[in-house]
């Protein structure tokens, strides 16, 4: 059976097929009615092959599935939930239908993951290789909107997962390509067995896609929410800014995932840089009212409190161990 290139079906044959044996429909409208009892929120970003992703060791359905994972996981730091996403994929002359499918194929998992209601696709040409366009927009009740509280002092600062893994895991990639590229044999397999979990943190980030709505039953509403992609540090210097007061961070509360100290050490990269500094870690921030955290500590075991909201004049902080308060400098990886 001959095999289906973009030559034989065209752009909007291309698109049709894409679709089929998915809950969505192609070429529908992305709108969705809010209405005066919810608010809307939207988010996009822009997947650049070399500069955000390398198509030498990403698999096509992780990367799908990723970029899904980034926008909507801006959404849930805004606690909305995901209602409509638009996506755009510029297309290189090195790529071919099967490869755009397999693409597809993990946004559309995502897509169902987190309960996308419609999902719109179009095709363009690039010239500079594989370019992805995503843009989400989000539903949030309008009372709980409202009910969000004013940021105070101790306020807890909480994260839904291990951090560092994600730069770990790219460093692990990266020496195998260099590796690959060395050697020349074509059928070289990468050694990435010892350290998959740290290489599945980079490539296929995950998040929880009841979060918001767990949090809505257990009447918690942060006060403020991010996503971290760009290091621990960066995200709290946002949160410094934001609101206007202070944070302070403790070094031993920090989660790292399993192997990381290991890895660490391996390559000469102090783990705590990778978490403060590193990126694509794909975590959830959450800052609770101080008052909820019993409830909190009882419902939501998967998030770690790492820290809390402070006077202004703190700034952000990384307090060691034995009481040490050292100033956070914001180094993004990305």
């Amino acid at each position: 059976m001959k095999e289906e290139t973009f030559s034989d079906l065209g752009r909007v044959e291309a698109i049709a097929k894409l679709y089929e044996g998915t809950p969505y429909k192609p070429f529908e409208s992305s709108w969705f009615e809010a209405g005066n009892r919810s608010a809307a929120g939207a988010h996009s970003r822009m997947f650049l092959e070399g500069i955000d992703f390398d198509l030498t060791y990403f698999p096509l359905k992780h990367l799908g599935y990723k970029c899904v994972t980034a926008v909507t996981g801006e959404l849930y730091a805004e606690f909305m939930h995901p209602r409509t996403m638009d996506v755009r994929l510029g297309i290189s002359s090195k790529l071919d239908f099967k490869h755009i499918k397999e693409l597809w194929e993990g946004i559309v998992a995502a897509a169902r993951e987190h309960g996308y209601k419609k999902v719109s696709l179009d095709l363009v040409p690039s010239p500079n290789g594989l370019a992805i366009s995503i843009s989400s927009m989000g539903e949030c009740l309008m009372l709980t909107a409202k009910r969000r509280p004013a940021a105070r002092s101790m306020d807890l600062i909480c994260i839904s997962d291990n951090i560092g893994a994600a730069y770990l895991g790219f460093q692990v990639l990266e020496r195998e390509k260099r590796m690959f590229e060395k050697s020349g044999d074509a059928k070289a397999q990468p050694n990435l067995d010892d350290y998959k979990n740290l290489v599945g943190a980079y490539l296929k980030p995950q998040i929880n896609p009841s979060v918001i709505g767990q949090m809505e039953e257990a009447e918690i509403i942060p006060s403020y929410g991010y996503l971290v992609t760009r290091g621990l540090a960066d995200t709290i210097k946002r949160l410094v800014r934001d609101s206007g007061l202070g944070a302070k961070i403790y070094v031993d509360k920090l989660p790292f995932a399993g192997k990381t100290f290991d890895l660490g050490k391996e390559f000469g990269i102090d783990p705590m840089s990778a978490a403060l500094n590193g990126g694509e870690d794909y975590r959830l921030l959450f800052t609770i009212p101080i008052g909820k955290h019993d409830k909190f500590r009882h419902d939501f075991q998967t998030f770690d409190i790492i820290g809390h909201l402070a006077k202004p004049e703190v700034g952000a902080a990384l307090v060691t161990p034995d009481g040490v308060e050292i100033p956070m400098k914001a180094q993004g990886w990305k």
